[in-house]
């Protein structure tokens, strides 16, 4: 018995100091492979990158890390087989990573990953539309949380356009997958928007921003940039496929087997209010049948439109109340308040759709749509809320302050305020203007439904 437990105490030993012996290799040989890599000498980190890629996969995630940056590097500074084949490897590592490193590489993001990589180089990979459509699909699947990246959003709906123009995919698929990638960017939207408008309120209520807190808030801003253009690019690519000749004869059609399908109900509601398909028949029945089983905040607002359509002005307020009342997440609630202000804005109550502009900003202020659009209205309301000439065009000081605002707090619209407050600025009092009314530091009180006042410059 004392021979065996001696026998075994040695082989554990022997183990250890095998491992040990491993362990050393690969730490050297990881420290040579990642100093070639910090000074981007990839051909050279390849050779003892790879030894401890094979010996030690486990060992640390440098190999994986180190690694993305070798096989880029090699696939892009070759040709035909070989490209292929270190792009075929890099598909392999990433594999790997999940594989050994799981909490480390999110599912869904590294699968997008390879399939954009695929898609990139699609003739050298030999992918076909529906290979690469499958991919994204099956990535988007295994975990949707994390597929957020937005170009490999886009690409994924770009090919299920490609597929249907093909007909080799319906149009209620196609319609079904827009849903679901524009409802994913508009929840990435609101991740990074709420984050964003922590920063932002910090920032207007007279707090400077740390250094750490200023690098996030241009992370975020840069993530809201792509998702907009992502949010438009794919308006664009669905195009005139979803226009209302399309949606209602579909819609119609499966009408009957969806009557009790919320999310069906849903969707093709939002589907036809967004196309402005709302005066067909078929609108009230999908409006009706949704707030019937499933009444919530986007149902009662479909009400509230129908009522809108009937002349119904003030139940459509009240069904557009009730809609905010039943929404309790603040961004969505913070969505219903620009929509209805829009609409009262094109009816006219310009005061009115002030007020639920503002209680928009108020819970996400980092949208700069509504300052837009409140600036827009001071511009045409200047003719009547000035008594004179000069104060008529002095409205536009106001609706400048209001573009200054959309720039200062949303990237998305930086460019289009930026335009707009000089547009503003040609329109109102120039300085030989104000030189001549020897007014500068004067304070003029806009009347009407503007009700403020404006200083002089």
């Amino acid at each position: 018995m004392k021979a065996k437990i001696t026998l075994l105490t040695l082989l554990f030993i022997g183990l250890n100091f095998s491992f040990a012996q491993q362990d050393e290799e690969c730490m050297t040989k990881l420290s040579i492979f990642h100093e070639y890599v910090k000074a981007k000498n990839y051909d050279a980190a390849y050779e003892p990158w790879m030894a401890v890629r094979n010996k030690c996969p486990k060992f640390n995630n440098a190999i994986y890390i180190d690694g993305e940056k070798i096989l880029e590097y090699k696939a892009e500074n070759s040709t035909g087989a070989d490209k292929e084949a270190f792009l075929n490897d890099l598909v392999k590592l990433w594999q790997e990573r999940a594989e050994h490193f799981p909490s480390k590489t999110p599912k869904g993001e590294y699968a997008a990953k390879a399939c954009q990589l695929m898609y990139n180089n699609k003739e050298v990979m030999h992918k076909s539309t529906e290979e690469l459509y499958d991919c994204f699909d099956a990535a988007y699947k295994l975990d949707k949380d994390t597929f957020t990246n937005p170009k490999s959003l886009y690409t994924y709906f770009s090919l299920m356009v490609d597929l249907f123009d093909k007909k080799l995919k319906t149009d209620a698929e196609l319609f079904n997958k827009y849903d679901d990638v524009a409802e994913k960017v508009e929840d990435e939207v609101k991740n990074y928007s709420e984050k964003l408008n922590k920063l932002i309120s910090k920032e207007e209520a007279g707090t400077a921003l740390t250094k750490k807190e200023g690098r996030y808030k241009k992370f975020y801003e840069s993530y809201l940039k792509a998702y907009d253009q992502i949010s438009t690019g794919i308006d664009r690519k669905l195009g005139d496929r979803a226009n209302c000749e399309n949606l209602i004869p579909l819609y119609t059609r499966d009408f009957e087997e969806n009557k009790t399908n919320a999310l069906w109900l849903q969707r093709a509601a939002g589907k036809m209010s967004e196309k402005e398909c709302t005066d067909d028949p078929l609108f009230f029945d999908l409006v009706n049948a949704y707030h019937k089983i499933s009444p919530s905040a986007n149902s009662a607002y479909y009400l509230g439109i129908l009522k809108d359509k009937e002349g119904k002005n003030k139940e459509a307020i009240e069904f557009y109340e009730q809609a905010i009342s039943l929404e309790t997440d603040d961004f969505k609630k913070s969505k219903l308040y620009y929509r209805i202000a829009t609409k009262l804005r094109k009816r006219g109550s310009y005061g009115s759709a002030r007020n639920y502009y503002r209680k928009a900003l108020a819970l996400n202020p980092s949208n700069g749509r509504p300052y837009l659009a409140i600036a827009g209205m001071y511009a045409s309301s200047a003719n009547n809320c000035g008594d004179t000439t000069f104060n008529k065009r002095a409205v536009y000081w106001l609706a400048a302050d209001e573009a200054r605002k959309a720039a200062r707090v949303d990237p998305t619209l930086s460019k289009a305020a930026g335009q707009s407050v000089a547009n503003y600025l040609a329109k109102a009092p120039s300085k030989a203007d104000i030189f001549n009314c020897a007014c500068s530091g004067q304070v003029i009180k806009i009347g009407c439904w503007i009700g403020l006042s404006v200083t002089v410059p």
